[in-house]
């Protein structure tokens, strides 16, 4: 029975031992590690953190780019009983100052120099770390030097099978700190049995076998990412990991994989970079490009437009959306898209293109995956998240709220019994925070967020999301945050996409100063509420935004405005553009 993580690591050794099983490009050449040197270096991290004197139930952190040795060393963690706290690499110091010291690591495994330097900085300040490890060779202890300490020791290894039998599928295995929109991170805690029942129920969800290639890329410290790859592993589906986020595109066309995980945002770009190729043919294949485009746009599932519509979108795939599928790499089997709302319209035109995205829900509290859309069994609904998991229960309370109870929820936040209780409806379902409903009874459509649902000073309630899903829509629209709470009408805070800005200033031949100064060019602020007018009709009155506030600067991760999975950071939006607010509302 596969209970712990690492059973499934012990099952794809079992069934289907790979020569692949881990590859990552190292100096311009793909190098792959085996199903069975992966467990080996594994058990040599376990042996060399007992050597080091942790014990079982020590918390170990990792900060790293998604590379082989994050797998090698969160199973050696798991294998010697150990908890393994993932981390950001993109958060402050401060940030891993304070998530040390909450957890108590006492190890810390680092990728790279930069992250290094963050991690020195505050381990004065972090009683509990004993030890730094380093993945790249750096001025620091690297991670090579525990596994020698480790490797070979007989007793230890004795030792760690002795720990393994003992760990409970209801033991805590990892905490993961929520990015969080406001305030502090909070301590996740995820049992071996959350994320491991919800990697055996999501393989139900995606097609993927022992032939299968993956690419990994969205972080591995973010619980997504995690748990499809160890779905990959228990599946033995061949992990392969890009180099960077700008090298995607290369390494999808390299390694032509079977499967991966998106974001949205990803996805937008990837379409907005097909649509920008588009804008410069001319003649006839431009026109091709955009009848193919347009009946993208009208894609109905199961030939819903009829037998003249379907030899169309059969001439468009031969003719143009084949190119699409090459540049993924041609083998797309699924392409598995979580974190935020995907647009329905980059849905309709992804799936009209043969490239099966399929949308999914779930929060790291919920391990994370509460339901997704799948190609069979009629699984699809454009615009829901598809169907809740087997096992997982999901009901709308009397509010809207989603609430949910299964395997796959959390045990709590760490050392917050309080922040835990808030959560938990009396009869023991999980709050998600999010607003949704049922389609047909069963598909799940997420409606809004809670928290972010706001009154207008004439009562009328009004859910930002669904604003802001549509108004990403446009080319020129990178971020936005709708706003109005207590007054008269919607306004929004919108930070352009200054790519295309250029693009369009070029042909406008408005001459391109810098990003702050064209945000001030009225001109540019006309064009884009003309955008705004035209995605506005989609909503009653009341919820129209009628004004806008155009932001100067991109927001990032690293300036504040955005979480390290790309959500808006509300409060902070809020505070760095409190005057133009009040401006907007009473100036």
């Amino acid at each position: 029975m596969l209970k712990r993580i690492f059973d499934l690591h012990y099952h794809q050794l079992k069934h289907y031992p790979k020569s692949d099983a881990l590859t990552a490009k190292i100096n311009g050449d793909w190098k792959s590690i085996s199903t069975q040197e992966f467990i080996d270096q594994a058990k040599e991290v376990g042996s060399g953190l007992l050597e080091l004197g942790l014990e079982p139930g020590d918390k170990v952190a990792v900060i790293s780019n998604n590379r082989p040795e994050w797998h090698i060393v969160d199973l050696g963690i798991l294998m010697a009983g150990m908890i393994n706290v993932p981390i950001y690499p993109t958060i402050t110091k401060e940030d891993y100052d304070f998530i040390m010291n909450d957890a108590g690591v006492k190890v810390c495994f680092v990728s790279d120099r930069e992250i290094y330097n963050k991690v020195n900085a505050v381990k004065e300040k972090i009683k509990s770390l004993k030890q730094i490890y380093a993945f790249d060779k750096i001025e620091c202890d690297p991670w090579t030097s525990l596994k020698e300490k480790g490797s070979g020791n007989e007793s230890n290894y004795k030792k760690m099978e002795a720990i393994q039998a003992e760990v409970k599928e209801d033991d805590l295995a990892t905490l993961i700190y929520t990015s969080g929109t406001t305030g502090r991170p909070k301590g996740v805690m995820l049992s071996h049995k959350n994320i491991v029942t919800n990697s055996v129920s999501s393989r139900k969800r995606l097609p993927v076998t022992e032939d299968s290639k993956a690419l990994s890329f969205l972080p591995l410290c973010h619980v997504y990412e995690r748990m499809v790859t160890y779905m990959y592993i228990y599946t033995g589906t061949s992990i392969y990991y890009a180099e960077s986020l700008e090298t995607i595109g290369e390494n999808l066309k390299e390694v032509k994989p079977d499967v991966f995980t998106a974001v949205p945002r990803l996805l937008e770009k990837v379409y907005d970079k097909i649509v920008a190729k588009g804008q410069e043919l001319t003649g006839i294949k431009r026109a091709l490009f955009f009848w193919a485009l347009g009946l993208g746009q009208r894609y109905e599932l199961n030939g819903k437009n009829g037998a003249w519509y379907e030899w169309q979108l059969k001439m468009a795939n031969k003719i143009i959306f084949s190119k699409w599928r090459e540049a993924l790499g041609g083998n797309a089997k699924a392409v598995a898209s979580g974190a935020a709302a995907l647009q329905p319209r980059l849905a309709r035109v992804f799936l009209a293109a043969q490239i099966p995205v399929m949308e999914g829900y779930g929060l790291t509290e919920t391990s994370p995956v509460i339901a997704v859309n799948e190609q069979n069994n009629d699984g699809v609904r454009i615009g829901t998240v598809g169907r809740p998991l087997e096992h997982v229960d999901v009901r709308i309370a009397s509010d809207g709220e989603i609430e949910v109870k299964g395997p796959n929820v959390m045990l709590g936040y760490y050392n917050r019994e309080e922040a835990t209780k808030e959560v938990f409806t009396d009869d023991g379902w999980f709050k998600t925070g999010d607003l949704g409903e049922m389609v047909e009874g069963e598909y799940l459509k997420i409606t809004g967020r809670k928290k972010e649902t706001f009154k207008t000073s004439g009562g009328k309630y009004v859910a930002p999301q669904l604003l802001e899903n549509k108004m990403k829509e446009s080319s020129f629209i990178e971020q936005i945050m709708v706003i109005g709470e207590g007054e008269k009408h919607p306004a929004a805070i919108i930070q352009p996409s200054f790519e295309f800005l250029i693009e369009w200033c070029k042909r406008k031949e408005i001459p391109y100063t810098t990003d702050a100064e064209m945000a001030k060019n009225q001109s540019i602020h006309d064009r884009i509420m003309e955008e705004v007018e035209k995605y506005n009709q989609y909503f009653a009155q009341y919820e129209r935004v009628k004004k806008i506030i155009i932001s100067g600067t991109a927001w990032g991760i690293d300036s504040g405005e955005m979480t390290p999975t790309m959500k808006v950071k509300r409060r902070i939006v809020m505070e760095n553009f409190k005057n133009e607010i009040e401006k907007c509302y009473r100036g």
